[in-house]
């Protein structure tokens, strides 16, 4: 089993980076499930029609009893693709990052790995947030490897760097380790040479080079990933050919406990 955590700069595309590595995975027949770790719960729309899906979070907060069954808080989307959504807490009150724990822990709870048996789990985080919950695909050992979204940005080059960091700061626990970096084009001045740059002095390497493409609109506008638009278009070929690079890469994990040891969050002294 492929576990990946997708982390980067908020508005960096880590959502549309996720959804079409998901939908690459999914044509190449493997079975597949997407989990939005970020507020906003925007990860899997492209996946599903454009349709919202309900986040866990929501779900908690509209229902007495927690849920019985993955189809309450899940829904199937392009190549069936199992798309679930973390959401956050009430704008203003309470710890996102709590909100990544809690619904991790209700997956455990209902067998989620057991139950699907997939071939690839996809986590996709908000990755400039300092926080343990957000933390947790990495800290936890939920992911085996990382990539990293970034631009030849300034800030999103310094996210990269944090993030890069955060991973190496578990490495001594057989964690997760940074599979390399996904240069998500924003057109600025020698953005490739930036982000070229940061690879070396970073050890890392760029393993897909996204070009800014009005197909990427064009999908989205249909609500979908450019891989269901046009599966044999330049753009997809290349989120296809980093989707076998990584199943080739894989260790072959059959699986991971999903439970996470209340004493190893850390929060912050406002969040509730």
């Amino acid at each position: 089993m492929l576990k990946l955590a997708i982390y980067g700069k908020g508005g960096i595309g880590k959502s549309t980076i996720t959804s079409n590595l998901a939908a690459a995975f999914a044509t190449l027949g493997k079975k597949v499930i997407q989990i939005g770790c970020d507020p906003k719960a925007d990860s899997t729309g492209n996946l599903l029609s454009g349709q919202p899906l309900l986040p866990v979070m929501n779900y908690l907060r509209e229902h007495d009893e927690d849920p019985t069954s993955l189809d309450q808080i899940s829904r199937r989307g392009f190549g069936n693709v199992l798309c679930i959504e973390t959401g956050g807490p009430t704008p203003g009150l309470g710890c996102a990052g709590r909100g990544i724990i809690s619904t991790f822990n209700l997956l455990d709870d209902l067998e989620l790995l057991e139950t699907e048996e997939p071939d690839v789990v996809l986590f996709d985080v908000l990755g400039d947030v300092v926080c343990g919950g957000f933390a947790a695909p990495i800290r936890e050992g939920f992911a085996e490897k990382v990539l990293i979204v970034t631009s030849g940005e300034k800030m999103a080059l310094y996210a990269a760097g944090n993030i890069n960091q955060a991973v190496k700061n578990f490495e001594d626990r057989g964690y997760a380790s940074v599979y390399g970096l996904v240069l998500n084009h924003r057109n600025v001045a020698d953005e490739t040479e930036r982000v070229g740059e940061f690879a070396a002095e970073n050890g890392l390497r760029i393993v897909a080079d996204i070009p800014r493409d009005p197909a990427f609109q064009t999908a989205e506008d249909q609500g979908k990933t450019v891989v269901e638009l046009d599966a044999s278009s330049e753009l997809s070929g290349r989120f296809l050919a980093l989707a076998k690079e990584l199943l080739e890469a894989s260790d072959g994990d059959d699986g991971t406990d999903m439970s996470i040891d209340p004493d190893s969050f850390v929060e912050c002294e406002d969040c509730v």
